[in-house]
């Protein structure tokens, strides 16, 4: 059964759209985790309650950078692509 071009461009935007939310989800397990680590460690020091801590924090950093990867994400790529859009030059 042949498929009609419109449900091809259907599933290649929701994969694109599985895409970035898989890569939203890693992107933020990275981020949080390492700037947490780092912030835990200089602000608080190597102490009994350190891991306790940096899970709490690392929890409701990635709590809040998901949405924020999700919604101003592709604010900032369109931002992006336009201030770095090559210039065709005019003969």
């Amino acid at each position: 059964m042949w498929r009609i071009p419109c449900d091809i461009k259907k599933q290649k935007h929701l994969r694109m759209n599985k895409n970035k939310i898989a890569f939203a989800l890693v992107m933020g397990i990275m981020t949080t985790g390492i700037i947490s680590f780092t912030l835990i460690s200089v602000n608080v020091g190597y102490t009994e309650k350190f891991l306790k801590i940096w899970l709490r924090s690392w929890g409701i950093a990635y709590l809040v950078v998901i949405p924020a990867i999700l919604i101003i994400g592709p604010r900032i790529q369109k931002l992006v692509d336009k201030l770095l859009k090559e210039k065709t030059p005019t003969i």
